[in-house]
């Protein structure tokens, strides 16, 4: 009953970031390319990160490969997937060793405050599939979960509109679902640092 709970307020939350995504996007697209605006294929990259988390007797290991589009100079949004593993030692866990791999995706928007400091909201959905080894008995158990996550964070990015960046994020789940890849033994969050490249698909020549 809890779960479901909490199932609904997390998607609650993505709605409303959804929203607000797109009102943020509809604001740039007025304010700084005024109502000729037309979509540009220049302004589409992909890339991905290299994901790294860790914390007492836990650690986590991922790529996310990620497409999106440069909406204003100082606002980007798209589309990321993550792949995942992690793991948890039966010392901190309750006795338990578990080792998990997941796969998912979401919808990222990085703002930037100020140059090449950006602010992250990425709401994400995860299918997991978890191996459990009880440290005393041997018994193993095998389970599969969903969940979602709202991931936020900051981070710093060599950002120019049409060449190839560096970026690198640190995050945190903000939502409470226990079965989050992000979340640790009683609710313990994991640190989620992420470190990547973007390629623009028609690089300025400038």
């Amino acid at each position: 009953m809890i779960s479901n709970k909490l199932t609904k307020k997390m998607k609650k939350n993505i709605f409303i970031l959804s929203m607000l995504s797109l009102a943020v996007s509809s604001f740039a697209q007025s304010e700084d390319e005024g109502p000729s605006h037309k979509f540009r294929k220049d302004n589409i990259f992909i890339g991905g990160a290299i994901g790294l988390g860790a914390s007492s007797g836990g650690f986590s290991f991922g790529a996310n490969p990620e497409i999106g589009y440069s909406i204003a100079q100082w606002l980007d949004a798209g589309i990321s997937t993550n792949f995942n593993y992690y793991t948890f030692s039966a010392e901190y866990n309750g006795g338990v060793r578990q080792r998990s791999f997941n796969y998912g995706g979401g919808v990222f928007v990085r703002a930037f405050p100020i140059r090449n400091v950006f602010l992250q909201v990425l709401p994400e959905y995860n299918i997991i599939k978890t191996n459990l080894r009880d440290a005393f008995t041997g018994e193993q158990r095998r389970l599969k979960q969903e969940a979602p996550s709202l991931l936020l964070g900051i981070g710093y990015a060599s950002r120019e509109i049409g060449r190839s960046s560096f970026y690198t994020a640190i995050m945190f789940d903000a939502g409470n679902n226990t079965n989050s890849p992000y979340i640790g033994y009683l609710g313990s969050k994991l640190p989620i640092l992420r470190t990547g490249f973007n390629f623009y698909l028609r690089p300025s020549r400038r």
